[in-house]
């Protein structure tokens, strides 16, 4: 068997590979098409489906290398989570975030590492970290999939996707260390992975924000779909491997690229390159999440087999047991402190808080600024004020409550960057083929366990639905706010001009009802219509709605409505873009 991204045992290795790659696209849609309908996850019926296809008879063996997943699958699917989470949401949740995918990651690590080699002295210290490494990163696939269904609260959500980017970073950077420390010496040097951890995490920020940055002016200039849609799907893998020749993380460098360029996307990208870029990621997202997770499930009678040689039913079973105990009790202490922090402390701070910000506005409002600088910095700390203040509402508003880390205490399931992680460990390394198994059967029993089971949890925690009226208010104020900016940045439509002739009082009659909340109206109303005034009608319909948008981002900065009231008015102004390139 030879290496590769599949490797096939019998001969016609083209159409073999063809007919598998068809049947299991078939089997990913019937299996989502299933789970839309029962309610059960989809990863859980792909790993179900992977393990009952393996002992299927005739079937060929089929080998993912560990280092095609991490470097070839994992990136593009962090990408295309990382460059639809809101940045707003990362910053308002970036303490209990950290808290879980780093500080929780190493901790657990460690512990296991510990525990593992103090009750298996033939495992070392290094080997049974690397086993901690890579069973401590969350797979928050099948945890969202049953949020959504469920009704979730946005901000539980927000935190599980979150910490499922970043804890794969932590446990990659981590595993690399215990490994590097296993072919050096027994000795596990903790100093040394904290620098190596702070070195990977500091470049990794850099890399991933420059590559970005970079990446995304690049597709500004060029307004293109067919490139714009290309050059995105480079840019994970141009952040993802200079961080790791740079010897940073590289899945973490790939969620930093994904942030930065949803953020700058609303502001420097086309509707119609957004709109291509999120249904082009989404299917890709689709296809590689569900593929994963059928080869996580096939893959296990190679593994079984590969064990038997060095480790009995026995040992393997008190091992899985207990790492499996640990990581469930490991997770409750670990939410214990923000539990007790949501139950007693949140009014007091909440009250601090809002003094403080009108101690702040009582000093602002008595500055009296003598220069533009002045004025500058006077609006630059207006600006922060209001995101204090909206930040304040935000905590009120959608508490993170005992209920709520309850579930997330629960949504532990692990997935197939432990199953392709362990793998990376180098051949010939006493106990591999049991710790591999270990990690295999660890993410198998959580996805099943917490997956089962998840669906009863968070219908005993009785969360409010939002309210769909309260929805569309807030949308409709947004928009009518935005709106409004726009005309008192631009001024009324009788003040408008094009190429220094003022407007027909036909086109002002005809723009003065839609601009607010609507921009336009049907493109069949142009029909009849004189050519100057339909050409002075879209130049000032696309005038305002540059306004609109740039009012839009500046309120986003500020985040005084949800993620999901933003995303919908942004979805709204993109509409009335798409419709000024078909008229």
């Amino acid at each position: 068997m030879s290496a590769g991204w599949v490797c096939l045992d019998s001969g016609s290795v083209d159409h073999q590979f063809l007919a598998i790659a068809g049947a299991a696209l078939a089997i990913m849609i019937a299996a989502s098409v299933f789970a839309r309908r029962t309610g059960v996850a989809a990863p859980l019926l792909l790993v179900a489906l992977g393990i009952a296809a393996s002992y299927l008879p005739s079937t060929p063996v089929i080998h993912l290398e560990p280092e095609i997943i991490l470097a070839g699958v994992l990136p593009p699917l962090l990408y295309s989570s990382a460059v639809q989470l809101p940045v707003l949401d990362v910053r308002r949740n970036f303490s209990l975030i950290a808290w879980l995918s780093v500080v929780m990651v190493i901790v657990s690590a460690l512990a296991i590492g510990g525990l593992v080699h103090a009750i298996f002295p033939s495992i070392s210290f290094a080997l049974a970290t690397a086993l901690g490494a890579v069973v401590s990163p969350t797979d928050a696939v099948a945890a969202s999939a049953i949020g959504h269904r469920l009704g979730l609260p946005p901000r539980l959500m927000t935190v599980l996707e979150g910490e499922s980017l970043v804890n794969d970073a932590s446990a990659l950077v981590l595993l690399r260390t215990a490994l590097a420390a296993l072919a050096v010496t027994t000795h596990f040097d903790l100093g040394h992975t904290m620098l190596d951890f702070v070195w990977a995490v500091a470049g990794a920020i850099l890399i991933g924000l420059v590559v970005g940055y970079l990446t995304a002016l690049l597709r500004q200039r060029l307004d293109d779909p067919v490139l714009n849609t290309t050059i995105s799907f480079a840019v994970p893998f141009l952040a993802y491997f200079p961080a790791e020749e740079a010897h940073a993380s590289g899945v973490l460098a790939v969620v930093m690229a994904g942030l930065l360029t949803g953020s700058v996307g609303s502001r420097r990208f086309s509707a119609r390159d957004r709109q291509t870029q999120a249904t082009t990621w989404t299917t890709i997202n689709f296809i590689l999440e569900s593929g994963v997770f059928l080869a996580m499930g096939y893959q296990l009678p190679e593994l079984v087999d590969d064990a038997r040689a060095e480790t009995t039913v026995s040992e393997i079973t008190g091992l899985v047991v207990l790492v499996v105990g640990l990581l469930v009790v490991l997770r409750f202490l670990g939410l214990t402190w923000p539990a007790l922090q949501s139950r007693f402390g949140p009014a007091d701070r909440t009250d601090q808080t809002r003094a403080k910000l009108s101690q702040f506005e009582e000093k602002l409002d008595a500055m009296d600024p003598e220069s533009e600088r002045e004025e500058n910095r006077l609006a630059w700390a207006r600006k922060r004020l209001a995101r204090g203040q909206a930040d304040v509402d935000f905590e009120e508003r959608e508490p993170i409550t005992v209920r709520g880390l309850l579930v997330l205490a629960w949504a532990g399931m692990r997935g197939v960057v432990t199953v392709a992680a362990a793998q990376t460990i180098p051949s010939g390394t006493p106990h591999r083929a049991t710790v591999v198994l270990a990690a295999f059967l660890v993410a198998l029993i959580t996805l099943v366990l917490f997956g089962l089971t998840l669906p009863a949890v968070i219908a005993r925690m009785r969360f409010r639905p939002e309210n769909p009226q309260e929805k569309r208010d807030s949308v409709q104020a947004l928009l009518r706010q935005v709106g409004e900016s726009a005309i008192d940045t631009l001024g009324p439509l009788e003040e408008q001009t094009v190429d220094g002739e003022p407007l027909d009082p036909a086109v002002i009659t005809s723009l003065r009802d839609r601009v607010v909340p609507r921009l336009v109206s049907a493109t069949q109303q142009y029909r009849g219509a004189r050519a100057g005034n339909v050409e002075q009608t879209m130049i000032v319909q696309r005038r305002y709605l540059d306004a609109m948008r740039a009012t839009l981002d500046a309120e986003r900065s500020i985040g005084a409505y949800s993620s999901a009231t933003y995303r919908q008015v942004e979805s709204l102004l993109d509409a009335l873009e798409q419709r000024f390139s078909l008229t």
